[in-house]
């Protein structure tokens, strides 16, 4: 029978081994790194990586050594490239980032631009993030609000991104890897819903009920008590005020704000268990500036992979190894490159700071693309 204290004793040894090369490793990557820091040599080598470890793949005595050989040394390898970026950061080899540092967001006069119509919670969101002193108009799509900025006809949009109940706005992901605009800031407004209808109605008149889809995901328990009644969508929820005042009928009601019953001149029919104590929606500040205000807390991102094993995970270490808390991944298929995909990540962390800047560069050697949204 083997002796196991012994095994492990001779493990152990091992492992201290190891350890020390990989310590004497290290130090000569600190070596690497400095050459390409006089000769502006580029930190990611691809090709000499991939020979490398095929070399020594192809060293191991079994298929499944060869395995374990090739993840123990690509990990080795990332966490010297890792190092290296480090050094890079540490001896001021700073890699442009074209952000302008402001102490505050030029917002007096601005012209700012929301999707839907007055009462909307968009419309809420933008007065609480930029007051009353602003040129503000509203478009029909999420898109439009994308266009105007992006062409400078509009100096920022408000447009949602992400609810606690239902989920993200997927197209507003999408429409931020279309177009050249920038996150400059977020607003986050709790909702409350109610039910109105007009002032002659009463809640065993309703038949149809109308809202954004957003509305009619977030009020899906409260709705699940009138299965008879019809759920049709519009583009906001202060749209679909507007069409019950405006249709005066009495079979119809809207799931929209209260700021909306009153700009309508609607009844609150029923404002009881249509939201949760905790339903609130994230709204995004885009503009077509570059800009982030010195007290910026949060960085997003996007990226594009090559359709390989481990190669998520090659760039969110570059995160995690820097010490940056990861608050949001989301992922959004690339039209026409079928099974590829973008990943948006949200993070803790100033542009301006040396941890932000390692885990940048690393991201951007290493990923297929990278983009900055924006830091706010």
């Amino acid at each position: 029978m083997p002796d196991l204290g012994k095994i492990r004793n001779e493990i152990d040894i091992i492992d201290n081994q190891i350890l020390e090369l990989f310590e004497r490793r290290m130090k000569l990557t600190e070596e690497v790194a400095q050459f390409k820091i006089e000769t502006g040599k580029q930190i990611f080598d691809q090709e000499r990586e991939i020979f490398k470890l095929q070399k020594l793949e192809d060293s191991a005595g079994n298929p499944f050594n060869a395995r374990g050989i090739q993840e123990i040394f690509r990990q080795m390898m990332s966490i010297s490239r890792k190092r290296q970026y480090q050094l890079l950061t540490e001896n001021h080899v700073e890699q442009p980032v074209d952000y302008v540092q402001v102490d505050k967001l030029p917002i007096e006069g601005a012209r700012v631009i929301f999707q839907g119509i007055e009462g909307a919670y968009t419309f809420e969101a933008m007065q609480v993030f930029f007051g009353r002193d602003i040129q503000s108009s509203h478009v029909e799509t999420w898109k439009e609000a994308m266009e105007l900025v992006a062409e400078g006809q509009a100096d920022y949009a408000v447009l949602p991104i992400e609810n606690s109940t239902a989920g993200v706005v997927f197209d507003i992901y999408d429409l931020m890897a279309e177009y050249p605009n920038y996150i400059v800031g977020e607003q986050i407004i709790r909702i409350e819903h109610q039910l109105l209808g007009v002032p002659s109605a009463e809640i065993s008149d309703i038949h149809t009920v109308y809202s954004h889809p957003q509305g009619l995901a977030q009020c899906k328990r409260y709705l699940e008590q009138y299965p008879d009644w019809e759920q049709k969508k519009v583009l906001n929820t202060a749209i679909a005020a507007k069409k019950v005042a405006e249709d005066g009928d009495r079979s119809q009601a809207a799931i929209a704000s209260r700021t909306a019953a009153q700009y309508f001149g609607l009844k609150v029919l029923d404002n009881q268990g249509l939201s949760t104590d905790t339903n609130s929606t994230r709204f995004i500040v885009i503009s077509n500036q570059k800009r982030f205000v010195k007290k910026a807390g949060k960085i997003s991102i996007y990226f594009e992979l090559p359709h390989e094993s481990g190669s998520l995970y090659n760039m969110l270490s570059h995160v995690i190894y820097n010490n940056l808390n990861m608050t949001k991944i989301e992922s959004r298929p690339i039209e026409g490159r079928n099974w590829e995909y973008r990943f948006f990540i949200d993070f803790e962390g100033n542009l301006s700071d040396a941890a932000v800047k390692n885990a940048l560069r690393g991201i951007d050697a290493e990923a297929s693309y990278l983009r900055i949204l924006g830091n706010y």
